[in-house]
């Protein structure tokens, strides 16, 4: 048995990185004065219905990703995808959208809003145009990340083809803003959604950045004092963000470097081993032996974090070492006992190395 060759996304380099951090930075020193960053107000304020603090920092995010507007909700990227379909798509139209295993949360979004959604296979060119050409959707719904190992295609180019046909986007950009050099909306989407607890911001806080159309609609539907990001929130989301470029550089820099060493051949009992974007950016290790689903409570007990909270959330700084995605299993199930996945958070290469060394040799007794 041997992995899948896969088509992992660009990433940023570390220098590149540091550029986006001081972008953002300008961005936060024009549209917030000093001390308002250690301030923050709450509640429905009379002419903006969100905190005064929330709506400076969706100036920011806007700007600084190159948008009309953004929009901050509650419920983390599934919040954000569900508000942005919820104000783009009506009950029992057509959504175009990659045939792949559908992300399980997105599924419940797409069942709840009565949306018909219609299958297309995004890496092949010429099934997206003739789809297109139809003149059937209004809206097409496109996943950042990948949803199978295999998939190659470029979300640019789907997203020209949509733009070029008169079907506007919407973009899952979780596990890529910040992440590749440039999201959905940079890349001429309508939208991109996205977590903003992925990015170390306080836990439940999403983000809709996009038109303006679209954008004003996910506000208008938001309405209640109840739904808000208070303003501590939203503060706490931007400082976050800001250290989030230079940490995913490295991270990614890590990965490069283990999936060469695993290559190598540098631990006994891997048989594969490739890089791919199934959720987050990670390597898929191929065992030599049926292990995978022994292999994260072993390796936990060598300082490896036993499981996801948000797959790059602010609480997870060991490498993880887990089972591969819900999704990616239901692509690949023969996978399950063979494979798992491997992030290395905020560690180096040296750790994660010697984690799954001495994991798998556990394995052996």
């Amino acid at each position: 048995m041997r992995l899948p060759p896969t088509a992992p996304l660009p990433t940023v380099p570390v220098e590149d990185a540091v550029r986006t951090q001081f972008r953002l930075l300008e961005q936060t020193a024009a549209h917030f004065e000093g001390p308002q960053l250690f301030e923050a107000d709450t509640g429905v304020v009379p002419g903006l219905g969100r905190p005064r603090t929330t709506a400076g920092v969706e100036a920011v995010l806007a700007a600084f990703l190159g948008a009309d507007d953004a929009a901050l909700v509650q419920g983390a990227g599934t919040g954000a995808i569900r508000a942005a379909l919820q104000a783009a798509v009506s009950p029992g139209e057509a959504l175009l959208i990659h045939r792949a295993p559908v992300y399980r949360t997105t599924a419940v979004t797409l069942r709840g809003l009565g949306v018909r959604t219609a299958e297309i296979d995004f890496n092949d060119g010429a099934a997206l145009a003739e789809a297109l050409a139809g003149g059937r959707f209004r809206w097409a719904y496109v996943q950042h990340s990948r949803q199978r190992l295999t998939d190659s295609y470029d979300p640019a180019e789907v997203l020209a083809a949509c733009a070029a046909a008169g079907v506007r986007t919407l973009v899952d950009d979780n596990y890529a803003v910040l992440r590749v050099p440039a999201c959905g909306v940079e890349l001429g989407a309508d939208a991109s959604c996205f977590s903003l607890f992925k990015l170390h911001g306080p836990e439940g806080v999403g983000a809709v950045v996009g038109s303006r159309d679209l954008v004003e609609r996910v506000r208008a539907d938001n309405y209640s004092g109840g739904g808000q990001v208070q303003g501590h929130q939203a503060l706490d989301a931007l400082r976050a963000l800001t250290h989030v470029p230079v940490l995913w550089a490295v991270q990614s820099r890590v990965g490069a470097e283990v999936a060469e060493r695993l290559a190598a051949g540098e631990v006994p009992g891997v048989r594969d081993v490739r890089l791919a974007n199934v959720q987050d950016r990670c390597l898929i290790v191929l065992l030599d032996r049926p292990v995978a689903r022994q292999l994260p409570a072993v390796a936990a007990r060598h300082g490896a974090a036993p499981y996801p909270v948000g797959s790059n959330s602010r609480y997870e700084i060991a490498p993880l070492v887990y089972r591969m995605s819900g999704s990616s299993l239901d692509d690949a199930p023969e996978l399950a006992d063979w494979a798992v996945r491997i992030n290395p958070m905020r560690a180096g290469a040296d750790l994660v190395i010697e984690i799954l060394r001495r994991s798998l040799h556990d394995l052996k007794g």
